[in-house]
């Protein structure tokens, strides 16, 4: 059975780019705008990673994985924030809202599918 991956990101062409790459190595997908949007698809179905960008509208990144981590069914649900931001103080307010892995834009579908690979719930 293929591997439920959702992907957060308010960009529709980088949204279809990390989708194509992540359905080439076998991954579903689900698909969401920003962390409002993310939030009413995390219904209960089991999603065995996150993607998100971090700058959003409605509301950013940190903030969404911060909300996912509240709900039992996502607690551990491994998060990548796929994002821009490549400071410091941003990657430790990532972590310490529960995301595992930080991968800058622009990135290779291979560097992001290592990371995914590494992170992906069994």
């Amino acid at each position: 059975m293929a591997k439920n991956i959702m992907i957060v990101d308010d960009s529709a062409s980088l949204r279809q780019v990390v989708s194509i790459a992540l359905k080439s190595a076998g991954y579903d997908v689900v698909e969401a705008c920003d962390g409002k949007d993310a939030l009413t698809k995390l219904d209960g179905r089991k999603l065995h990673l996150i993607i998100s960008d971090v700058n959003m509208p409605n509301m950013d990144g940190i903030s969404f994985v911060k909300a996912a981590k509240q709900l039992p069914a996502y607690r551990f649900t491994p998060v990548i924030m796929l994002t821009t931001e490549a400071g410091e103080s941003k990657k430790h307010e990532g972590q310490a809202a529960g995301a595992k892995a930080w991968v800058v834009k622009p990135f290779q579908p291979a560097q992001m599918l290592t990371a995914v690979s590494k992170l992906v719930l069994p």
